[in-house]
């Protein structure tokens, strides 16, 4: 059994087919991360028409301007196990960072009270990201999603008591970085993600992602960390349980 432990569901025309794809390739379980009140509104109800599949509220640095009003009053319902994906984006600055700051520091603070996992977003900001994590203090349960940094990074992750979710950009070519943080990952810290619709594993790179092609990815971390796949398949998915702590449906 495979878990998707951050995917995007639905998008543009996709919905039923993709979940339906995705159990036939073994991906039995599927985490669908809102971006804003509308998405997480969104996410909430996949989950609530699909067994196996949770969903999160928050809101990423991206739409940080339109703040998070909204979004803790989601975070009661059963199927939601998640806060955010929320954190820094300093790539893009599609929001101030100032902004960025205060939305980040406002939904760990929401994961801390609510009591569920903090699904964290960070590129290009990490110096900035650690120091509010030390200010807020770092959720019992987190997780660094698509991560993208390299070994110093992710020893830091870990030193917090994080889970590194890798995406399909292990498999990238030019990834060195972020295979090198996954071989010093231990097995019991990480999961795995397509991050659909986005970062489309090789040889998929360039299309439009699905989570049935989770088993891409874990076969590059498989490779890179030269163990077998089922022993990534099985690891994986007992870290998403333990990082969700995903209720019954």
């Amino acid at each position: 059994m495979w878990t998707d432990a951050h995917c995007h569901i639905p998008y543009e025309g996709v919905g039923e087919e993709v979940i339906a794809d995705a159990r036939a390739e073994g991906v039995d379980r599927l985490v669908t991360v809102g971006t804003d009140l509308a998405s997480s509104r969104a996410a909430l109800d996949v989950a609530r028409r699909h067994p196996a599949v949770w969903s999160t509220a928050g809101v990423h640095p991206h739409d940080a301007v339109g703040g998070i009003d909204g979004i803790e009053a989601l975070l009661t319902q059963p199927e939601v196990v998640a806060v955010g994906e929320c954190g820094l984006d300093y790539h893009y600055d599609h929001s101030p960072r100032e902004v960025q700051r205060e939305v980040f520091a406002a939904q760990i603070a929401l994961a801390h009270t609510s009591g569920l996992a903090l699904v964290i977003h960070t590129r290009e900001a990490w110096d900035d990201t650690f120091a509010i994590l030390r200010s807020e203090g770092v959720p019992e349960r987190t997780v660094f999603h698509c991560f993208t940094g390299g070994p110093e990074e992710a020893r830091h992750c870990l030193d917090l008591g994080a889970f590194l979710s890798f995406s399909g950009i292990v498999s990238f070519k030019t990834a060195d970085d972020v295979r090198a943080a996954a071989v010093l990952c231990p097995l019991d810290s990480m999961t795995v993600e397509t991050d659909s619709p986005y970062l489309a594993p090789v040889p998929h790179r360039g299309r439009r992602n699905q989570p049935a092609w989770l088993p891409l990815v874990g076969a590059a971390v498989a490779a890179t960390k030269n163990v077998g796949l089922d022993e990534v398949a099985w690891a994986t998915s007992a870290n998403a349980e333990r990082l969700f702590a995903f209720p019954a449906q």
